[in-house]
């Protein structure tokens, strides 16, 4: 049985999906990110002349959440009541997390992605003057709560 996907109608077109008839309801979505950075970059951070890369990722991806719907053609605007994007530095780069939140008739799960995504991304541009080999790895969805799928939690690796 082929999994029905909600974004195409009968014909295989895309559309937006109607959510008009559902309540609004708490929703929430976790995703991380991270970003691999060699010694030297990781060291560099403090002296970046642009500024401090995290606090630049951090406020990107947060902005970023908020404009989901722009970037992505099925999202539906929502009004979102919580943004946190948080970076942490490490041995081997950079982990994020991002955490949003909404009372509306769909998840959150794409702005939490976009937030992570972004301030990735943000991180690279910010560092890409001494390593153009940054890598950007699992960007995962790692929970969400709300809505009539329910809760989800990504299984930890072993």
């Amino acid at each position: 049985m082929k999994p029905n996907l909600s974004h195409y109608d009968r014909t295989g077109a895309a559309r937006m999906v109607d959510v008009s008839a559902k309540s609004p309801t708490l929703r929430s979505a976790q995703a991380s990110a991270f970003v691999a950075l060699k010694p030297a970059v990781l060291r560099a951070l403090p002296s970046n002349p642009k500024g401090d890369p995290l606090e630049v990722a951090r406020l990107a991806g947060i902005m970023a959440a908020k404009r989901t719907s722009e970037l992505i053609p099925m999202c539906h605007p929502l009004p979102l009541s919580h943004v946190d994007v948080r970076l942490t530095l490490g041995k081997a780069g950079v982990s994020i997390a991002s955490t949003v939140k909404t009372r509306a008739e769909t998840g959150v799960e794409m702005e939490a992605l976009v937030a992570a995504s972004i301030a990735a991304l943000t991180v690279y541009d910010m560092c890409k003057a001494l390593d153009k080999g940054i890598a950007i790895r699992e960007v995962v969805l790692e929970r969400k709560s709300g809505g009539k799928s329910g809760d989800y939690r990504r299984k930890k690796k072993s």
